[in-house]
């Protein structure tokens, strides 16, 4: 991949906002070949989706739980670990799956409305998967950082300070 292609893809990695205009500016591009390159990353699903981090705590009342369950599995001969990671993010309380190393093979992300939402799925959708051999399940408790941005930032220190 060319340099100007990657650098494209770490602006709009950090801000998929920026108007093409100033994408161009900002890497010496002509606006018609920043567009024409942006086309070809999401015709070959390069940039698969423009995303907007949220703090859903100050958005609504009624926050959603999220949790991370380690899951460990059996892989299938032939197809390893895809076709239960495939089972398992078709799910639309799963948010991400990644297969992992270490003790546990899978990392399930999910949300959920409520603690015993997210019990109720493990136990009756993901352990009852063949594969499934056992899970561990973490739920968040705050968020500090997402994606790069961080949620509460620190208050700047507006003591003055007197030397002697």
């Amino acid at each position: 991949m060319e340099k100007k292609t990657v650098e494209l893809l770490e602006v709009l990695e950090r801000n998929g906002r920026i108007p093409v205009k100033m994408l161009a500016k900002m890497l010496n591009l002509e606006v018609d070949e920043t567009e024409n390159m942006i086309n070809a990353l999401e015709a070959n699903n390069v940039i698969l989706n423009y995303a907007t981090v949220i703090d859903w705590s100050k958005a609504v009342s009624d926050e959603k739980v999220t949790a991370v369950i380690d899951v460990k599995v059996t892989p299938k001969r032939g197809v390893g670990f895809d076709e239960v990671a495939e089972r398992i993010y078709r799910f639309p309380e799963v948010k991400a799956v990644y297969l992992m190393s270490g003790t546990y093979d899978l990392s399930v992300h999910i949300e959920g409305k409520t603690m015993t939402e997210i019990a109720q799925f493990v136990s009756a959708k993901l352990a009852t998967i063949d594969s499934v051999i056992s899970t561990t399940t973490h739920f968040m408790l705050k968020k500090y950082k997402h994606d790069g941005v961080v949620f509460e930032p620190k208050k700047e220190d507006k003591r003055i300070v007197v030397s002697p």
